[in-house]
């Protein structure tokens, strides 16, 4: 699991780092970037990941959030995976903006071309993790995850899935149901193949429904998100939450969009909210 040091840069007396690895999982090489603050010097520290969304990549979080300075005045390391395996030569991977390259929607996929390459759920949650914890100085037991859009819908996932893994857990403008939006049901027709009934176990409202839980939501939200009313849907992941009993806090913000300006408004509340977790 050997690491390649692509760049790294001295960042609020920490460092942001950009790293790849070959994926045993992927099977093939998959990038990631860090901010390692100042307290690492100390000893380890809490360990928060970021799932990005559509066509984003490694690097998209670190240089439009501007996370790092309240992340290194509360200690946490932050880990940003790019959202899909790249170079796959699978015909037509690069076609669409929403299918494909830079849309891995955080699942391990089973129909074929996809399922050769497309394992992010098992490379963010196994060997990814495994990988940060034994390379950085990272506390196992003081991990969050966090995510914006189809990454959203990523942190929701992986930690309705795997409870116990993530101690920590928000989301901005996520796709909430993606079993009953365009963008979800191209990918999970896609990467799952037709039977709706393999979807649900990939979508954060129905596994909310279904009884998994996770430890207390904060979700935030733009009203003026152009896709708030045909791609999110975060009404349907507030209803089940209500109905399971599961803490959230979905916050609604008049005139913010589904952009990074968005993200960077509100970015140190999620981090205080993890920190409050984990530190």
């Amino acid at each position: 699991m050997g690491l390649e040091t692509l760049s790294e840069h001295r960042c609020f007396g920490g460092v942001q780092g950009f790293y790849r690895h070959a994926s045993t999982e992927i099977g093939l090489p998959m990038k990631f970037g860090v901010f390692v603050p100042p307290q690492a010097s100390q000893g380890p520290v809490p360990v928060l990941f970021f799932l990005a969304g559509l066509t984003c990549t490694e690097e998209t979080f670190a240089i439009k959030a501007g996370a790092q300075r309240m992340a290194a005045e509360l200690g946490l390391m932050i880990v940003t995976p790019d959202t899909s395996p790249r170079d796959t030569g699978i015909e037509g991977a690069s076609a669409e903006w929403d299918f494909g390259h830079g849309a891995g929607f955080y699942l391990d996929a089973t129909e074929m071309p996809w399922a050769k390459h497309f394992r992010m759920e098992s490379w963010i949650t196994q060997e990814l993790r495994a990988l940060v914890l034994s390379q950085f100085p990272a506390r196992g037991d003081r991990v969050g995850i966090f995510g914006h859009s189809m990454g959203g819908h990523g942190a929701l996932t992986l930690a309705l899935r795997h409870p116990g893994l993530y101690q920590s857990v928000s989301v901005f403008a996520p796709i909430a149901a993606p079993s009953q939006c365009p963008w979800g049901e191209k990918a999970f027709t896609g990467y799952l193949g037709a039977d709706r009934s393999a979807w649900a176990a990939h979508d954060a409202t129905e596994l909310v429904k279904a009884g998994h839980k996770v430890p207390p939501l904060l979700i935030d939200q733009g009203l003026g998100d152009t896709f708030l009313a045909t791609q999110l849907h975060p009404h349907l992941l507030q209803d089940a939450c209500v109905g399971a009993d599961q803490p959230l806090v979905l916050r609604s913000h008049p005139g913010y969009d589904h952009g990074y300006y968005f993200i960077a408004s509100f970015i140190e509340d999620h981090l205080r909210h993890h920190a409050q977790a984990l530190v």
